[in-house]
């Protein structure tokens, strides 16, 4: 019954605070093309001559949308597959980007980022993100093919306006764009963590109105979602089989060993659940990192690591001696420490992943959720343990032993 509820209770968490997924926003008006979108205020129809160099002051067959907040893409691609983006959104201090993924990660994506220092000096360099901390958002790298034309960047009243250009090999279709922003500074280049971030997906075809099913933008949009989906069954494949199953497969091995052989059954079974979810969601991870080629060396470490000592959980479990044996005291000290161990890592890995695949408020609380159901089921056991073993009447001692004399 415990087991029932918490299953029910953690699936009704995630699924009322999951994320939304990715949207994809048309980057062609209804008209297909023209001066774009001159919603927002009119911004679409500022004249970008006033404040930036060419080619930026004159898009030919300019689309503008604007995506989130403040923040309006402007762009004209070219037959050549040259794109030149002007990204404007309201500034006061810090600096914004413009991120481009493979997956819609900010892990390994490349981005361009502008600012305007304290002293009214401009800044735009492009990043790639090569982890999360400041010292991994690395200046200077990145793999966008900028052109031989000079980035630009402008403040124009109380709006930024960051310009670059683009050659790709093929038309840029769908893709997935990363907007952030932070209200510190950089310094020295390096950027502070972001205030608050977004993921879309931009479409930045033609405008051309074609078949749902076959055109070549929905082909990439259903790409990014079934990465998105594999993403999703990785992590709760990961957090079912080692957050939850495996970790109560071994509570029940140490609390309730006095229900035999109910005890045993139970321990076996769930840890044969528990051991066949993380398989799987090792298999499901591998597909992954070959769609994507992520570089996360430290959660690929840890889960294999983490899967070959539960693989050696289930080989000693058929390898396991007979009750009086002597060797019975040593397999069971390596069986308790190394499925301790490897629970230790994999939940550590599981924190990883939430952080690594950006997973949202959902994931964390869900985790969490089933995190401290465990250590307040172990604690509350533990006590009651202690206490019973208090109250334990001892042994009385034994009869002493001698032998009565002969009358």
């Amino acid at each position: 019954m415990m087991m029932d509820r918490v299953f029910l209770i953690l699936l009704f968490v995630i699924l009322i605070l999951e994320r939304k997924p990715i949207p994809v926003v048309s980057g062609a008006d209804e008209n297909g093309g023209g001066d774009g979108d001159t919603t927002a205020g009119g911004v679409c129809g500022v004249n970008l001559a006033g404040f930036l160099p060419l080619p930026y002051s004159n898009l030919p067959n300019m689309v503008c949308k604007p995506v989130w907040n403040s923040y309006i893409i402007r762009y004209s691609q070219t037959k050549d597959h040259v794109i030149t983006i002007v990204l404007s959104a309201v500034y006061t201090t810090g600096w914004v980007g413009i991120g481009f993924s493979k997956d819609g990660m900010m892990l390994n994506s490349s981005s361009m980022v502008g600012w305007i220092t304290e002293k009214g000096v401009t800044r735009i360099k492009q990043y790639y993100i090569k982890g999360f901390t400041p010292s991994e958002v690395i200046p200077d790298k990145g793999e966008l093919p900028l052109t031989s034309v000079p980035p630009y960047i402008a403040l124009h009243g109380a709006t930024i306006y960051m310009a670059f250009q683009l050659k790709f090999p093929t038309p840029l279709k769908t893709q997935p764009i990363l907007l952030a922003f932070g209200v510190k500074y950089p310094q020295h280049h390096r950027l502070s963590v972001h205030d608050d971030k977004t993921t879309i997906g931009f479409d930045f075809s033609s405008g051309k109105q074609e078949d749902p099913v076959s055109s070549p933008a929905s082909a990439s949009a259903s790409t990014y979602e079934s990465i998105s989906n594999s993403k999703k069954t990785h992590g709760m494949l990961g957090l079912f089989g080692w957050a939850l199953i495996m970790p109560f497969g071994a509570i029940i091995a140490r609390y309730f060993k006095h229900r035999d052989p109910l005890w045993y059954y139970l321990h076996v079974g769930l840890q044969f659940v528990g051991f066949i979810l993380a398989l799987a969601g090792v298999v499901v991870g591998v597909s992954l990192y070959e769609k994507l080629h992520a570089q996360v060396p430290s959660h690929r470490g840890i889960g294999i690591f983490a899967l070959v000592l539960s693989i050696l959980q289930v080989l000693a479990f058929f390898l396991r001696p007979s009750t009086d044996s002597k060797k019975r005291r040593y397999w069971n000290w390596y069986h308790h420490w190394v499925g301790r161990i490897s629970l230790f890592f994999g939940s550590v890995n599981i924190v990883l992943g939430i952080q690594i695949g950006e997973a949202g408020n959902a994931w964390k609380i869900g985790y969490g959720f089933i995190l401290g159901s465990v250590l307040v089921s172990c604690i509350v056991l533990e006590v009651l343990q202690i206490l019973k073993r208090k109250d334990k009447p001892s042994a009385p001692p034994p009869p002493p032993n001698f032998q009565m004399n002969d009358i």
